[in-house]
């Protein structure tokens, strides 16, 4: 029985996706709910499973393709024998005998005797038009690669250039050759990165963004940090970083600056007593801001725990896509990049963000000498038409001393 494979339902703002990758080529024997392809939305990617064991007969949408939720992108024929795939060591010969592929049945590279051809190769084949028949397989078992399909793509550029395509070029003077690669490759943006591009232009194009900048001597959070590091870490099973401290100083600076924690909806003001901080998290597809929600309610060793979770599981691609929702406040840490200064631009709806920047020694002034302390530059951008300048500041100000002080922040004061 043939199994249609369809796009999931990803959330009901979401409506189409990019298949990003073919993890299965056709062929291939699955077992149910095993991964068939990776998929990309405007907010994540994600995995799409397989419904039913059995072996993948057709793929109807190829990797870097765009669909709708609903469509069938796959089959599966759940009465495949396991016995029935031709050995791996097939000759080819064997491969030459089989029958021609049907339907939208991915068709064999020609020049490979049935080869498969890798994911990225098919996405690289799809943007430059080279059949895939003129490229020949240099993988195991003569499977087509991307560099494979970069040669050719080479080639065919310098038999254009030569005349090789259209009869003989006219002579022209000897020139000096340029020195290096100039190639160039396209490749289509994906959801996910479309959709930060269209909310940053849309923050930049209808907020009053304004950034105000301040400097944190982070000694005593170091400090903290290395007396009990060993038990907070034998107590959560995780280590104590800065961000908790962060995020729990975020939230006293909110009580104290409510505007912060509020957006604009249309001609109203809506504010918030209640704190979801999102934490900017860099994913191989882009920046995702998954969410603490009532982060007031969380203790350090939870904060921790969750930040750690959203963090691998970014890099897994399995964070929910509820996870990524909403928000009233954002924390972006580029210093973890080396970052040393830079102006965060608000995620929309929101009114602010605040961005974390590189730790270094610098020399500073205490008490009259100069002293060398760990320092580290914080900004916050702010919608001005709901946050005024001496409220932004004031807020700032707060974090400083928050972390400056930490035990402010367990005596809530």
């Amino acid at each position: 029985m043939a199994i249609e494979v369809r796009i999931p339902e990803l959330g009901e703002s979401i409506s189409e996706v990019q298949v990003a990758e073919w993890r299965r080529q056709v062929g291939d024997l699955v077992d149910v709910d095993e991964p068939l392809a990776e998929i990309d939305s405007d907010k994540a990617t994600v995995e799409l499973p397989a419904p039913a064991a059995g072996r993948l007969t057709e793929i109807r949408v190829q990797a870097g393709q765009y669909c709708k939720v609903g469509d069938v992108v796959a089959v599966i024929d759940e009465h495949a024998a396991k016995d029935a795939s031709p050995p791996a060591n097939a000759s080819p010969a064997a491969a030459k005998d089989a029958p021609p592929p049907t339907g939208n049945q991915a068709p064999p590279v020609a020049k490979t005797a049935g080869a498969p051809i890798m994911p990225a190769a098919q996405r690289l084949l799809a943007q430059s038009g080279l059949p895939a028949d003129r490229v020949p397989g240099t993988g195991p078992g003569g499977r087509v690669l991307k560099e494979d399909v970069e040669r050719a793509v080479a080639a065919k550029a310098r038999d254009a250039a030569t005349g090789a395509a259209g009869g003989p070029a006219e002579p022209a003077p000897a020139a000096r050759p340029l020195a290096g690669a100039r190639e160039e490759r396209t490749r289509p943006m994906s959801p996910i990165r479309r959709r930060i591009a269209e909310r940053l232009v849309a923050a930049q194009r209808t907020a009053a963004l304004l950034t105000t900048f301040n400097e944190i001597d982070m000694s005593a959070i170091k400090a903290m940090r290395e007396r009990h590091q060993d038990a907070f870490q034998a107590r959560y099973g995780v280590k104590l970083g800065f961000m908790s401290f962060f995020t729990k100083a975020v939230i006293e600076a909110l009580r104290l600056v409510p505007q912060l924690n509020s957006e604009i909806r249309g001609q109203d003001i809506v504010e918030r007593d209640f704190y979801d901080i999102g934490i900017a998290i860099g994913s191989g597809k882009g920046l995702v801001v998954p969410v603490l929600r009532n982060a007031e309610t969380l203790g350090f060793g939870e904060i921790e725990r969750r930040i750690a979770d959203f963090a691998t599981r970014a890099q897994a691609k399995k964070l929910d896509l509820a996870e990524l929702e909403g928000g009233t406040f954002t924390i972006s840490n580029g210093g973890v990049y080396g970052s040393l200064l830079s102006t965060p631009i608000v995620n929309p709806p929101q009114s602010g963000v605040l961005g974390l920047h590189v730790i270094q020694d610098r020399p500073v002034v205490r008490d009259g000498a100069v002293v060398v302390r760990p320092m580290m530059y914080v900004a916050l951008t702010y919608d001005h038409r709901v946050v005024d300048g001496r409220e932004g500041v004031a807020f700032l100000k707060h974090i400083k001393e928050c972390i400056e002080a930490p035990e402010r922040m367990m005596l809530e004061i």
